[in-house]
């Protein structure tokens, strides 16, 4: 199993007066790369947008509060202009970081957040001085078959081809997208799953030890210009595996729901035609695909030698297990774990 130091490199002395700007701070990740990125003792100017969070339901005092030791701006990503001024304002900038990913998905949303508004930060740190970019993406990149995978891959490429010191970050999955269907379970219906449950198989990684995995990067020279897949601690799991688990926690005798992944080999045709007709569905076929993508294919590292997922060539990272977090959402709630517009179930 391929594993990575957990060691942070530097102290918040060196970092003192290093200045950091990060877009996509109050994106489910990017909170906490925000306050990890605070308490090394680096200066933070988050930007962010006056309504954001979950259904932008967060006011600029509660963004405040969750981005707390950092200077909070507010704008819009999507617009060079407000970037400039109201994001930059002119000042120099050692650092930029970018949290930002779409938020659906869709078509337009995606190309606009993972390509533009991305390109749009790249080009302000440049402006602002900047000598080193870290981005989040994300490990599905590597099979590119959906729109925000093509818009995150063609941004990598511009990044890479900058210039600039970079650190393309590609998590496999996060602790709360496959924390939906707990509620569910806890109330007694099935755990919902497609084929027998052994189709995908992922490393989940929590948020925090993300978070320090990105900070890292900009303290070890070994994780620089270079693109880097992580996973969580231990080993693969499958999704009937994470069912069980569900089920082991609560004390009770599993229970699962089979769904045929074929399903959306009728759902996909039908939408994509319509969609030439109603551009609105255009949208519907996409999310649908995105569905079958995610039922059938493994967040692990593709293994180009043999076209297959690897779970020993998925590195690990961090301390925080997925049998701790089901546990404590079972005891607390999904509260802080908002699923958004990208849950499935």
């Amino acid at each position: 199993m391929s594993s990575l130091s957990n060691k942070a490199s530097g102290t918040s002395g060196e970092k003192k007066g290093q200045r950091v700007f990060v877009v996509g701070a109050t994106g489910y990740i990017g909170k906490y790369v925000v306050r990890e990125l605070v308490s090394r003792g680096y200066e933070v100017v988050s930007f962010v947008r006056e309504k954001s969070g979950v259904g932008a339901l967060a006011t600029p005092e509660k963004t405040r509060d969750e981005l707390d030791g950092s200077e909070v701006r507010f704008g819009d990503v999507c617009s060079p202009e407000s970037l400039e001024n109201e994001g930059i304002g002119g000042e120099h900038f050692d650092i930029v970081v970018s949290c930002l990913t779409s938020r659906t998905g869709g078509i337009k949303d995606a190309w606009d957040i993972d390509y533009k508004a991305t390109g749009n930060t790249l080009d302000a740190a440049k402006k602002a001085g900047a000598k080193q970019f870290l981005l989040l993406s994300a490990i599905c990149v590597q099979k590119p078959m959906l729109e925000f995978q093509r818009a995150k891959l063609k941004f990598e490429k511009e990044l890479i081809e900058s210039g600039l010191t970079y650190s393309i970050v590609r998590p496999t999955a996060f602790f709360k997208s496959i924390a939906g269907q707990v509620e569910a379970v806890k109330k007694g219906k099935p755990f919902v799953m497609f084929g027998n449950g052994e189709l995908t198989s992922c490393k989940p990684i929590s948020e925090a030890d993300l978070a320090r995995f990105m900070a890292d990067c900009l303290e070890d020279p070994s994780k620089q210009n270079a693109i880097l897949p992580v996973g969580g601690p231990g080993k693969a799991i499958s999704v009937r595996e994470q069912g069980e688990m569900i089920f082991e926690l609560l004390g009770r005798e599993p229970k699962f729901k089979k769904m045929p992944i074929g399903m959306f080999d009728l759902i996909i045709p039908v939408l994509s035609v319509l969609g030439k007709v109603f551009p609105k569905l255009q949208d519907k076929a996409e999310f649908a695909r995105i569905g079958k993508y995610y039922c059938s294919e493994s967040m692990l590292v593709l293994d180009p030698e043999t076209g297959r997922y690897s779970a020993e060539k998925t590195p690990s990272y961090g301390q925080d297990t997925l049998r701790d977090f089901y546990l404590r959402v079972i005891r607390e709630g999904l509260a802080g774990q908002e699923l958004g517009d990208h849950a499935m179930f």
